[in-house]
């Protein structure tokens, strides 16, 4: 939670660590950013006029660097303009301050529905010429030959593949497949295991994972 009021930002935390959730909190826009680009959680609750970076400036760049983040806008301004920003922004959702403890439990709750809470992935997926069952780690070709996949290689192509076509960042993978912090972490064994990945799926030509220079890679759907 970025929040700069204390009694504010102490309020909600209390509920929300009283109905199970662990919460991380900053108190000016300034650490709220630095903690947004760099921490690993499911919400983001954003307040928008804050000491130092504004609320909706730091929407701006987190979406940018972490484009699937959720988030939840709360703020005392509700007029049409400010909530039509922050949504398209990229916002999940607007609550207007005073809210009471039932109303931002139900829409923290929404929220993580809809973005977290997915089906269970389908084990098996198709790909260029074959299969990939994730529960074996294997990839299954038509001619009847299969090559194996480490947990990593795995982990990777599942990412990609649920990305649904999109570019994948280098930190998005780190973060959330490695579960390293991009920002102290050596990127070359990344590429390593994207070579051997593409080898595995045959795509010496690039034509199904490709290379995006300078932003990451993606899954030709």
């Amino acid at each position: 939670m970025i929040e700069d009021d204390p009694a504010v930002r102490q309020g909600v935390v209390d509920v929300l660590q009283y109905a199970g959730y662990r919460t991380l909190e900053a108190g000016d826009g300034n650490s709220g950013l630095e903690m947004a680009l760099a921490a690993n959680y499911r919400l983001l609750l954003l307040d928008l006029v804050l000491p130092g970076h504004d609320g909706f400036s730091i929407l701006k760049e987190l979406k940018k660097r972490r484009p699937g983040q959720p988030v939840i806008i709360l703020s005392a301004r509700g007029e049409e303009d400010d909530r039509v920003r922050g949504l398209s922004l990229g916002a999940d959702d607007y609550v207007m301050k005073p809210f009471s403890v039932r109303e931002l439990l139900a829409r923290v709750d929404a929220v993580l529905r809809r973005t977290c809470e997915r089906a269970a992935p389908a084990q098996k997926r198709p790909v260029p010429g074959g299969e990939v069952d994730f529960a074996e780690s294997r990839i299954a070709y038509d001619d009847g030959s299969s090559e194996e996949l480490s947990e990593r290689e795995a982990g990777l192509l599942r990412y990609l593949l649920e990305s649904g076509g999109r570019v994948v960042s280098r930190a998005e993978i780190l973060r959330h497949v490695w579960g390293l912090d991009p920002d102290r972490t050596e990127t070359r064994t990344l590429d390593m295991h994207v070579m051997h990945l593409r080898t595995k799926l045959r795509d010496r030509d690039q034509s199904f994972l490709v290379t995006v220079r300078g932003k990451g890679w993606r899954l030709k759907t």
